[in-house]
């Protein structure tokens, strides 16, 4: 697994994969005054709410960003019903929680959103990684 990196306002903590990150930039056009790619640190946690920051990370589609709750007892959890989504011109999202068993019958359990390559140009297969924009994906 690569490397994760964590921003606290001492409510919330949000988790950052950059390797799963296929970068639709959903984070940024949300909440622009919290995601700054351009920065250092990216994530400035403390320019928006808990529940607008949650929200938000809700909304990643590949699941590089995610959240848990600071409060000792405080399980939070999201619950989603299990959808699917096909993104025009990118990959499929599937919403819910999964059990995905790879090719070399190794298992995997997705939560919240999973994004899984529609292309074939994805490093990370099946998941997305966002080599549909440079390969010109269409469909």
């Amino acid at each position: 697994m690569g490397k994760t990196k964590e921003y606290s306002n001492g409510e919330v903590t949000i988790v950052w994969k950059p390797d799963a990150c296929i970068h639709s930039a959903i984070c940024v056009k949300g909440l622009g005054n919290v995601f700054k790619p351009k920065e250092r640190p990216w994530i400035k946690i403390d320019a928006a709410s808990t529940e607008d920051l949650v929200n938000q990370v809700k909304a990643c589609p590949s699941g590089a960003l995610s959240f848990y709750m600071n409060e000792e007892g405080n399980k939070t959890s999201e619950t989603l019903e299990t959808k699917v989504e096909v993104l025009k011109d990118g990959p499929l999202l599937v919403y819910g929680t999964l059990k995905v068993t790879h090719k070399d019958g190794k298992e995997e359990i997705k939560n919240r959103t999973t994004a899984f390559c529609r292309c074939g140009a994805s490093q990370n297969k099946p998941y997305c990684d966002g080599n549909h924009v440079d390969d010109g994906f269409t469909g």
